[in-house]
């Protein structure tokens, strides 16, 4: 029985669906854009880069940052010299200017899993849900380090898979719930 080149893509698309090629995303892909709780409100916030920021040369990692909270107005900005990355799971992670908890985050009966944005969140997302995950190789770019490479062993073991899943859809169904409570009512703009 012969396949047209239709029906074999389809089933190429069909056994590889459960594949995950890490994208050899860094700290600094995923970094431009944090939510945080808000220390004024306790609604979500954004850490963001400093409007006005052009110097092409320096790094990422310490370029100006700006807390802006809708809720309550609040707006600071960051310029210093210490950036504390949040490693480990044991406790809730923090932002790494502000040192404010992040938004996204929910405790496991294994620890902490957070990301700092939508995008990191989907990320771990995609490679929990794989049942093929392909390592990035490192001679490609002399990146061995890579975001997914990070992750801690109880999020990459395939036995905790629907558990994290689990935390990810509350992770995100509050994100969603809380952007829901922040509009006003009928669908007028304020």
């Amino acid at each position: 029985m012969r396949c047209s080149a239709e029906q074999s893509h389809t089933r190429r698309v069909a056994l590889f669906s459960g594949r995950f090629r890490d994208p050899r995303s860094t700290e600094y892909d995923v970094i431009s854009l944090i939510i945080v709780r808000c220390p004024g409100c306790g609604k979500a916030a954004r850490v963001v880069p400093a409007p006005g920021d052009s110097d092409p040369g320096g790094r990422i990692l310490f370029r100006p940052r700006r807390l802006v909270c809708r809720g309550c107005g609040l707006s600071r900005v960051w310029s210093g010299r210490l950036v504390a990355l949040s490693c480990g799971t044991r406790q809730s992670a923090t932002n790494p200017y502000f040192g404010m908890p992040l938004w996204l985050q929910h405790e496991t009966r294994h620890g902490w899993l957070w990301a700092y944005n939508l995008e990191h969140l989907d990320l771990i997302r995609r490679f929990v849900q794989a049942s093929l995950r392909e390592r990035a190789p490192w001679y490609d770019t002399g990146q061995r380090m890579t975001l997914v490479a990070r992750l801690p062993a109880w999020i990459k073991r395939a036995k905790n898979r629907d558990e994290i899943l689990r935390a990810v859809g509350r992770i995100h169904a509050a994100l969603i719930a809380t952007r829901r409570a922040d509009q006003p009512p009928n669908g007028t703009r304020t």
